[in-house]
């Protein structure tokens, strides 16, 4: 019963940190960085420049343009991920037309992108820590990543800089660099906020369910594991899982660590670099799933 109550209690509190990061990141550009014509990145940075072309609502393109991307992250991450991205998207795209009407707290343009960049990250990284998406382009860029060479943050950094070149031409030379400077703010804002939180992590997993949490990884996040034999003080043998994944993925791995194994013990560390071939091919993956259906 407590174990029931407690999962109910996550999921309340996630969602509620979920709502106050969507509305600070909503208030943030509002009030800040879109009245002086700066730009955030992916969806939000595109939707901001059609919606200045054509008058359409910015809140009515962020939502119509990140149902592609929504498509492709349930696609990846699965269902968990597809509720708090859904709830998180529609949420954010009312608070920009709650907040559109809001008087700009300032209008000098070096303050705007510093408090605005401030305050957007703290938002974002509130919905990155605990499992939402308010734009859909990590997720575009992990299918990417996973297909190519290049990491989830260069692919995401190169789609920014093609939406700032654009913007540039539009807009003028000045609020291009202006919102890369922005997004440079944001994004380590975002790691502060999340903890550290970096594109590539990597998960230790000390477990007596090594094989049921392998097969449930590579199903619902498309990652392969690494077994090592391990052996506790206290409790014997152990089978220890390592996992390198992105960011967006850890909510969904604690969650199917807890379904699968409530006793396991998870390490989350640091990957400062990612060197050799990650299993990338959908050959190569059903070769490794059927090394796994073999190992049980």
């Amino acid at each position: 019963m407590n174990k029931v109550k407690n999962k109910y209690l996550k999921i309340i509190i996630a969602f509620i940190m979920l709502t106050i990061g969507t509305i600070v990141a909503a208030y943030a550009l509002e009030a800040f960085l879109i009245p002086n014509t700066i730009l955030d990145g992916g969806v939000t940075g595109i939707s901001f420049i059609v919606s200045k072309l054509t008058n359409i609502p910015l809140s009515i393109l962020v939502l119509l343009i990140n149902i592609p991307f929504v498509y492709i992250g349930f696609r990846n991450l699965g269902k968990g991920f597809l509720l708090r991205t859904v709830y998180t998207m529609v949420l954010f795209s009312l608070c920009l037309n709650l907040f559109h009407n809001v008087t700009p707290l300032t209008e000098q343009i070096l303050l705007a992108t510093v408090f605005g960049g401030v305050l957007l990250g703290v938002g974002v990284g509130l919905i990155i820590h605990f499992g939402g998406c308010v734009d859909g382009t990590e997720s575009v860029a992990i299918v990417i990543s996973k297909k190519t060479s290049l990491s989830v943050g260069q692919v995401v950094l190169c789609f920014n800089l093609i939406i700032y070149t654009v913007a540039g031409f539009i807009f003028g030379l000045d609020r291009a660099l202006y919102s890369l400077l922005t997004y440079f703010i944001t994004f380590k804002v975002i790691d502060f906020v999340s903890e550290g939180l970096e594109q590539a992590k990597a998960a230790l997993i000390i477990t007596s369910e090594g094989t049921l949490l392998a097969e449930a990884i590579y199903k619902r996040l498309g990652r392969t594991v690494t077994f090592i034999k391990g052996q506790g003080l206290i409790s014997g043998d152990k089978e220890v899982l390592y996992c390198v994944l992105t960011r967006i993925e850890i909510f969904e791995l604690k969650k199917i660590v807890e379904e699968m194994d409530e006793s396991a013990f998870i390490t989350i560390l640091e990957v400062s670099e990612v060197i050799g071939e990650h299993i990338k091919s959908n050959k190569k993956m059903k070769k490794v799933h059927q090394n796994i259906n073999n190992i049980a």
